[in-house]
């Protein structure tokens, strides 16, 4: 029987970036005010939280598969650049955060 290789997510760039990301995000969030907080953060943090979660959940499926699960992971990527910059017309955020 021929037994299929996963990847081990822990060493991928693109996991240690995510979770970098979302390191950074929760630490941002932190400045958020109350009223920030229900309004746009809770959205920000969960798809920061999705990036790296895919491509850990995707890791243990077929190839195909784990290409599925990158391309979900690069879409709450996209989603979360959106939101910054909503975060920052709403002068929530400024160019150095």
């Amino acid at each position: 029987m021929c037994t299929k290789q996963r990847h081990n997510y822990k060493n991928l760039k693109i996991w240690k970036l995510g979770l970098e990301i979302t390191n950074n995000i929760s630490d941002l969030l932190l400045y958020f005010s109350k009223h920030k907080r229900f309004d746009l953060s809770s959205q920000m943090s969960r798809c920061s939280v999705s990036m790296p979660s895919n491509i850990a959940e995707g890791s243990s499926r077929t190839d195909k598969s784990f290409s599925h699960y990158l391309d979900i992971s690069l879409g709450a990527s996209f989603e979360l650049g959106t939101q910054l910059l909503v975060a920052k017309h709403r002068k929530y955020i400024n160019n150095e955060d």
